[in-house]
């Protein structure tokens, strides 16, 4: 048996559930703690879930954010400084990275105890628990015609991952990482491997690798 929803039911729904069953459609999302710095020096850390591939050469990433119709920290310090770091979250410190979503006054990195760390003089902070980081510069940034939304386009400039999570062939094993994933906006994961597939072609049987 399902549950049929069409527009109308959904537009009807209280808030609160439309929020959640919306954000739960995608299935399972990234997970990522963006790290940042105001041109004052106060540093920044939230968590995203709407972090994704855009292109491999040059290497891109694509953020949405919210309509930028109330203060966000993180989108205004990209703007800004044009800098801003990717930092993967795992089970070891997941909690806190849900808790810097919350309002607070000071930096988020003192507020959840987590440690700043500052890579080959890269202006914006990471999370030194991190086993994969990336610094990122503003590439591009596109405020979406139909909600608002606006969408950054980071250049990735370096990246520091764990030796042992990395293949020969540049595939990265998220399981070794230990990389945590989410669904909807609090719900948390860890990956469980199925298997890796030999590449996709007509009449011929896809194979693990």
């Amino acid at each position: 048996m399902y549950k049929a929803f069409d527009l109308e039911s959904l537009m009807h729904a209280e808030q609160s559930f439309r929020r959640d069953f919306v954000n739960c459609l995608s299935g399972y999302k990234s997970l990522n703690l963006i790290g940042t710095k105001s041109t004052e020096g106060t540093t920044n850390l939230a968590p995203f879930s709407q972090v994704f591939h855009i292109g491999a050469s040059p290497p891109l990433v694509g953020i949405l954010f919210r309509p930028h119709t109330v203060q966000r920290h993180t989108l205004e310090n990209i703007l800004a400084t044009e800098k801003f770091t990717l930092n993967h979250v795992t089970e070891d410190f997941y909690k806190e990275a849900h808790h810097s979503s919350a309002r607070w006054e000071k930096s988020e990195f003192e507020a959840t105890g987590l440690e700043e760390e500052y890579l080959q003089d890269f202006f914006a902070p990471f999370v030194k628990l991190s086993p994969l980081k990336i610094a990122c510069h503003l590439a591009d940034s596109q405020t979406l015609k139909i909600n608002g939304t606006v969408m950054i386009i980071g250049a990735v400039q370096q990246v520091w991952v764990k030796e042992e999570a990395l293949g020969e062939d540049g595939f990265i094993d998220l399981n070794s990482l230990g990389t945590v994933t989410v669904s909807g906006l609090d719900e948390y994961h860890l990956g469980k491997k199925l298997a890796r597939l030999s590449y996709a072609k007509p009449g011929r049987e896809s194979l693990e690798k």
